[in-house]
């Protein structure tokens, strides 16, 4: 347990370095023009049956959020989940840490945005016991590539793709939601699905609603829940939540 603390440690501490690095620059570009907005910290909280897993970080728009161009996205995620090995079917518990460091490109055309990302992608994972049918534990480096699609075809209504892929186990993340503006057009409200594997065979599927875009001063919140369920036959509830602000 003292290497997977030690990496978790290590990955708060490299994206608090980034983060205080990216802020300062933050200082520079906001006294140059206070109209545009260059950064964007985000965090989230995702909980269901199997596993909890908590994440945050930072977008830099050197060009600004306005306008088409280059992006930094750093990142660091850290989590405990459990699932019973294909190989000696005994319950297995791990604990996850992550740091991905993704340089990106952003366009926006009349209302559709895409952005897509690639870079590093640095993982750690410690199993309890050890499981020999996985193929994901210690450390690993890898690629990752990324990708988020909004949409909004008409006024009060939108639609999401976001997109995620690692060579760490191949493993695949593909979430898709549709909304419509609720409550005055405070918020938008749909359905949203999701799916998440790796080249071990894990599968995990999910089926719910979403919260998109409830603001509370220059916050943006999202909230989802739903019904999940895996390729261990293990049903439950999932809660979603993030918070984004633009500085």
């Amino acid at each position: 347990m003292r290497r997977g603390a030690c990496v978790s440690a290590t990955s708060f501490f490299v994206v608090v370095v980034l983060t205080c690095c990216v802020c300062g620059f933050a200082c520079t570009a906001r006294a140059d023009d206070d109209d545009e907005t260059h950064f964007m910290l985000f965090s989230g909280r995702d909980i269901w049956r199997n596993g909890a897993f908590m994440a945050g970080g930072i977008v830099w728009a050197p060009n600004s959020f306005e306008q088409d161009g280059l992006l930094l996205k750093v990142m660091s995620t850290g989590g405990v989940y459990r699932y019973f090995s294909g190989s000696t079917g005994e319950r297995i518990y791990g604990v996850e840490n992550t740091v991905q460091i993704l340089p990106g490109w952003r366009v926006k055309r009349g209302d559709f945005e895409a952005k897509v990302f690639m870079g590093l992608d640095f993982e750690h994972h410690w199993l309890w016991p050890y499981d020999p049918g996985n193929s994901v534990h210690g450390h690993s480096f890898g690629l990752r590539v990324a990708a988020e699609f909004w949409y909004e075809p008409t006024p009060s209504t939108m639609a999401a793709l976001d997109f995620s892929f690692g060579s760490v186990s191949a493993s695949p993340y593909l979430r898709i939601a549709y909304g419509k503006r609720v409550l005055d057009e405070q918020f938008y409200f749909g359905p949203e699905m999701s799916y998440y594997g790796n080249s071990d065979g894990y599968r995990h599927i999910r089926l719910g609603f979403h919260f998109t875009a409830m603001k509370t001063g220059d916050r943006e919140w999202t909230a989802a829940g739903g019904w999940a369920r895996d390729t261990d036959r293990q049903s439950s509830p999932y809660v979603r939540l993030s918070l984004m602000q633009k500085m």
